[in-house]
Order: structure tokens, then sequence, then C-alpha cells
């Protein structure tokens, strides 16, 4: 049971798939399946509430409670592709929005269009060690449109290196050939989930053999420890993470989702349900939080793949990518701000879901 709910816990997509296989045959304990899974922190939390209740209506159990809750209000979206400006003087490093990073596009009659990922630049500050070296964070949603994946192929290969996310040894790298092998139960329930949204898999669409590309994340033992070392586990995060979904109930909570489900139009209603769910990143990063307000998905794992940004940028690359899931991007960016020396330039925003068809 605590190596379902970890899995559940973290992530719809297929990178547990391509190293659950590996990581179990090394680690026999199940703590390898458990630690495969840190690649997705939030939506298969979203998942989670989205499996219970398909579970609750075929028992008849579930209760319809807060469908007319009214949603928090987005900001108004930029055109995609569009800089917004450079407005980071105006910002305090320690209060970074989550808006700043997933957001929902709407209408100017406040109808949803689109879930949207921001790629945000930071260029080192005059006079300092990384003076005009620029990182982009890359934020990115596991699962989406084909023409978002495509999109984001093209801009990763002008980067002198892109760090990338997956907690496995050192240096893995994702093959094609290892996302057709069999999979694991988490991986049956995400291509159920991709066929019911109509979209697609990132691991299937991006290319990590790409020269640039560059593995930047926890091994599993190192994962492992870092627990340790806090007297945490996946099942107390876990525990922590639920009671934070449960407490929001974010656009509509679970009856937003049942009615979605069974709507004519259920990709669209389910991915318009689903986005608003997963903006809460804020909501879901307070979950993974222990007593000292530490975690290792989000923010020991950014530790890591920020020391590989510090051996990128002391060497010669002047253009470096950090490419993870949404969630890690505001500690990413206090970490730019407070650590590196770098200052917020622009932000572009692309359109990771088309909420308006199905």
């Amino acid at each position: 049971m605590q190596q379902f709910f970890a899995l559940f816990s973290h992530g719809v997509g297929d990178l547990q798939s391509q190293v659950v296989d590996s990581l179990a045959a090394r680690y026999p304990n199940n703590t390898g399946p458990v630690l495969a899974s840190a690649f997705f922190p939030y939506e298969v939390s979203v998942m989670i509430r989205f499996v219970l209740v398909l579970l609750g209506a075929a028992f008849g159990i579930s209760a319809v409670i807060g469908y007319a809750q009214e949603a928090r209000p987005e900001p108004k979206a930029a055109v995609v592709g569009k800089d917004v400006g450079d407005d980071s003087d105006n910002k305090k490093k320690s209060a970074k929005s989550d808006d700043q990073y997933l957001r929902i596009k709407k209408s100017d009659k406040g109808q949803p269009q689109a879930l949207q990922t921001a790629i945000v630049r930071y260029v080192g500050k005059k006079g300092t060690k990384y003076a005009g070296k620029v990182v982009d964070l890359v934020g990115v949603v596991h699962i989406g449109q084909r023409e978002y994946y495509d999109i984001l192929n093209d801009k990763l290969g002008k980067y002198d290196s892109v760090l990338y996310e997956l907690v496995a040894p050192d240096g893995t790298r994702i093959k094609p050939e290892d996302l057709k092998k069999s999979r694991s139960v988490i991986g049956s329930m995400q291509s159920g989930m991709k066929d019911m949204l109509n979209l697609e898999y990132q691991l299937e669409l991006i290319d990590y053999l790409a020269e640039n590309f560059r593995h930047a994340d926890m091994s599993p033992e190192e994962f492992a420890k870092d627990l340790e070392r806090r007297d945490d586990s996946v099942l107390k995060m876990v525990a922590r993470m639920m009671g934070a979904g449960l407490a929001t109930q974010t656009g509509g909570g679970d009856a937003g989702m049942l009615f979605a489900l069974l709507s004519s139009d259920r990709a669209m209603r389910l991915k318009q349900t689903m986005a608003k769910q997963l903006v809460d990143v804020g909501t879901m990063s307070a979950g993974m939080n222990d007593a000292n307000g530490e975690n290792t998905i989000i923010k020991g794992r950014n530790a890591k793949a920020f020391n590989v940004l510090e051996d990128e940028l002391s060497g010669d690359s002047k253009r470096v990518a950090v490419f993870y899931g949404a969630g890690h991007l505001p500690d990413m960016a206090q970490r730019l701000e407070e650590d590196f020396d770098m200052t917020e330039r622009k932000t572009q925003w692309l359109d990771a879901w088309d909420l308006t068809r199905n």
C-alpha cells in the first residue's frame, strides 16, 4: 500500500515506467520503485482525487460538494511566445507567486482558453561571478499537446546545456526503446489518462538524447539519504500532500471532476477541471514540507540540480536551460536571485493544454 500511494502521489507521465524495473532489481526492498516516482511533484496528486471520484461514483458514495465554489481568478495572459517584460524590480525575492510559472489563460469573457507554462529568463548581474550569463527556467507539465513538446524541442536545442530531472543514477539517459518495455501499474493508468484527455507524454516526444542534455537530479541513494537525514519518508509526505489537497477543493473539488467525467465533451471538461487544480502548486508545495519547511522532492532535488548548474556556469556554457516540472520553479527562482546574483528579465508563455477542445 505504501508503494501504491507513493507512486500515485507523484506524477502523471511515463518516467517511472522507464526506471521502475531497473531500480526494483537494484533495490529489492521496494525503495527503487518509490524513488522512481520522484519526477512528478503535482500531477498525480490530482490523479489521486480523480481515481477516488471514480471509485466513489462506482459505489454510490461520492458526495456532491463544493461544485458551486467560485474558482480563484487567474491573471490575464500574454500572447503565447511574447515576452511580458522586465518587472523583477517590483518582485520580492522570497515571495514568488505560483502563477508566474503555471497559469490558465482566459478570454475577455473569463472562459478558460489554455493551461500555460512559463520560460523565465535570468541574467547574471554586472560585477558578479556569473555576469552576463543566462539561465532560463523552463517549466513543463508532463502530459500535454504534441505541438507543445514540438515547440519545447525546438527551444531546448538552442541552449549550450539543458539540465533535466530524473531521480536515477547520475548520467541516466531516457532512451526511446526503454519506453516500449513493460510498464508498471502506474504506467498503465497513465496510458488511460493520456487517452482520456487526448494529450501526449513528455517522455515520448522530448529528445532526451540530444547532445546538450545533462542529467541534473538526485540518484536514488541521495534521495533516500536526504529523507533519512530529516527523519522523513515518502509515506509521510504523501499523507501531508493528501491532507493539503483535501483542504483546498480547488476548481469545484471532486464534484466538478465527477461532472466533467460524465459530460458529453469529457476530455475538454476534465482538462479544464484538472488545470484549475494543477495551478494551485503553492498548496501542494506546502503539503510536501516537513515541520521545518523542508522537503526532498522539491528543495532537496533543486539543490542537487543547482550544484550541476554551478558547474555548467563555471565552464564555457553561457546559455543554460533548467528543464523541470513547473512546481520546482518558485524555489529555483529564489535560488538564482539569492545564491547566483541573477535578476529576472522576461517571461515567455507556452500553451500546454488547449482548454477549448476535446
